[in-house]
């Protein structure tokens, strides 16, 4: 197999990969419409109705958090989170993919596994319990909300691995597919 075999093949590979959080981020944004909406009927209800509803009310934190903690590693595929880029922003390509791919081993996936390994007990215990809002006639699957501090980490994590490979990629000589940075327009 030669080199040029290998080369495409990690790159479709991180294509593929890709596609994950890529996939994930489009569908939760249609979450900040249904948020949107949620809250002007939460507002319309007890304003214009003087009533109020409180599985509608507590809907809002659950829409808001799939937002959040879904929506993370789409995010860092696009570059979004705050970043200091002090030591790569001059730099050559190789030794930015450097810095990026022990900026991912060093800081975000013992950061990701930090956060996934102390939430298994806590999210464990909350669906044995089968764990429920505190208030009546609050939504009753507090513990799939609770769920979301173990599948926000897998997701970054996921993508962390997707930008190592692509960086790999730039080591190798190889030119990945780079999402586009602060658009929407990829894919529409």
């Amino acid at each position: 197999m030669s080199q040029s075999d290998t080369s495409c093949r990690l790159s479709r590979l991180v294509d593929r990969l890709d596609r994950i959080n890529e996939w994930t981020g489009r569908l939760v944004a249609w979450l900040g419409l249904v948020l949107t909406l949620t809250v002007f009927g939460v507002v319309a209800l007890r304003y214009g109705l003087s009533d109020s509803n409180q599985w509608l009310s507590e809907s809002i934190t659950y829409w808001f958090a799939l937002m959040f903690m879904l929506g993370m590693g789409y995010t860092y595929r696009h570059d979004g989170h705050v970043r200091v880029d002090v030591l790569s922003r001059n730099a050559r390509p190789k030794t930015r993919a450097w810095i990026e791919i022990i900026g991912v081993v060093v800081l975000l996936w013992p950061v990701c596994l930090f956060i996934g390994i102390s939430s298994l007990e806590y999210v464990g215990n909350s669906w044995a319990m089968r764990e429920g809002s505190p208030e009546p006639g609050g939504i009753p699957l507090l513990y799939l909300l609770k769920t979301l501090l173990i599948v926000m980490p897998a997701l970054l994590f996921w993508q962390g691995l997707v930008e190592l490979l692509r960086h790999v990629a730039v080591l190798r000589n190889e030119q990945p597919t780079e999402p586009e940075h602060g658009s929407m327009k990829e894919g529409m």
